[in-house]
């Protein structure tokens, strides 16, 4: 599916909004801030992996339908494109909780491409959808998985949106809380 969207010896672009942000983990060729509509970022995902267990799950970013969100985009050299592909399916794929896309983005000067990410699967069984402030403080301070502490992924996805000048009301609460600030609703 990916392949089929680009022309022969065109670069890649990958639409991060999570720890895509602060750890792409693979090689690109520029990274802008982009803006994708028709999904909005939201702690909604129950990590059974990365940042949590099955028996004590975490939670983790998804783009979930309605509204738009602001990220990054990377362009990915068109060579390094299916090792790209398939480094990014064996991270963000591994419980099937997402479904890749082909989606499009506007880039800081208005150019729109179009760009692989992964959105949240509604249906599955790991969609926390919308959780109070108290589950999602919960969940992120139980949680820890391979790639480390889940109150780590939500400080560094949190200060990372605030070195690009957004704001996330939730994540500002969460960062608070768990930096051991008084919490305020």
């Amino acid at each position: 599916m990916v392949n089929a969207m680009r022309a022969p010896g065109e670069d890649l672009w990958v639409f991060g909004y999570g720890s895509l942000m602060w750890r792409p983990g693979f090689a690109f060729e520029e990274r802008q801030v982009a803006r994708l509509s028709g999904f909005h970022r939201s702690l909604c995902v129950y990590s059974h992996v990365h940042r949590g267990t099955p028996d004590k799950p975490g939670l983790v970013m998804g783009l979930d339908r309605g509204g738009s969100c602001k990220g990054l985009a990377y362009r990915v050299h068109h060579a390094r494109a299916p090792e790209t592909i398939a480094y990014l399916r064996e991270r963000e794929q591994v419980t099937s909780v997402y479904v890749e896309r082909i989606v499009p983005i506007t880039l800081q000067g208005g150019m729109r491409r179009l760009a692989l990410t992964y959105s949240v699967d509604s249906s599955h069984a790991q969609y926390a959808g919308r959780l109070d402030r108290e589950r999602l403080l919960h969940h992120v301070t139980q949680g820890h998985g391979v790639s480390g502490p889940n109150p780590d992924y939500v400080l560094r996805t949190h200060d990372q949106l605030l070195d690009l000048g957004l704001q996330d009301p939730v994540l500002s609460w969460l960062a608070r809380a768990l930096r051991h600030d008084t919490p305020r609703r």
